[in-house]
């Protein structure tokens, strides 16, 4: 087993598991976050803030879920190297393009582009929420329940910053590019690695990163258009 997760292909097979685990959650993440323009009055997406943070299987998942991130990022980090001294001389740009796409080609890249994305999300809204709290985290009473006005904390941040807003749907969108090809290419690696299901699942892949990266650039769009 040892030997098999130190190999080439033991690491393609985790950092896919790890990317396949990250997909799911970001369905997860996307739906919760669309609550946001479906309500203005912040009751549903304070509601399913409050589910999420209180439920105690989200609790057990969340380590999980950061331990699934650190584990795609150093694979893909040692993946990449490991590429580069066995490539040591790149290809031309003529045949790079003929073979592969713009995304497959800079998947670390746009990897690193979401990394820097994903430490912006944090640190204004998940380090908020979790730990240094927030003036604009104030309890409000919905259904009886009292809970934190996440709606308030994050629907602030898009209607107060032009800029940020902009940073997340850059972000989404390169998130987008990165999915094109890890979302078939994690299949691939687990044994769906055919003609047939090739196909099938780059079709699926533009499809699903279509959905991401328009879903979560959806949000900061409406409210710099409505506010």
């Amino acid at each position: 087993m040892s030997g098999f997760m130190t190999s080439s292909i033991g690491k393609k097979v985790v950092m896919s598991i790890s990317g396949l685990f990250l997909i799911c959650f970001l369905l997860v993440h996307l739906t919760l976050n669309l609550f946001l323009i479906f309500d203005d009055s912040g009751d549903l997406f304070n509601m399913g803030a409050h589910f999420m943070a209180t439920n105690p299987a989200i609790k057990i998942m969340e380590p999980v879920l950061a331990l699934g991130f650190i584990v795609h990022m150093i694979w893909a980090a040692v993946l990449t190297l490991q590429n580069m001294k066995a490539r040591p001389i790149s290809y031309k740009v003529s045949r790079q393009s003929g073979n592969c796409s713009w995304a497959s080609r800079n998947m670390f890249i746009l990897g690193g582009t979401v990394l820097i994305f994903l430490v912006l999300h944090i640190f204004n809204f998940y380090w908020k929420i979790k730990v240094s709290g927030s003036p604009l985290l104030a309890e409000v009473s919905v259904g009886g329940v009292e809970m934190e006005n996440t709606y308030n904390l994050v629907s602030t941040l898009f209607k107060s910053s032009i800029v940020y807003s902009l940073l997340y749907m850059v972000g989404a969108i390169f998130l987008g590019l990165h999915l094109t090809h890890g979302f078939w290419s994690a299949f691939q690696s687990i044994g769906f690695s055919n003609d047939l299901w090739r196909k099938r699942l780059t079709v699926v892949a533009y499809f699903f990163a279509i959905v991401i990266g328009a879903g979560f650039s959806i949000i900061p769009l409406y409210f710099m258009i409505k506010f």
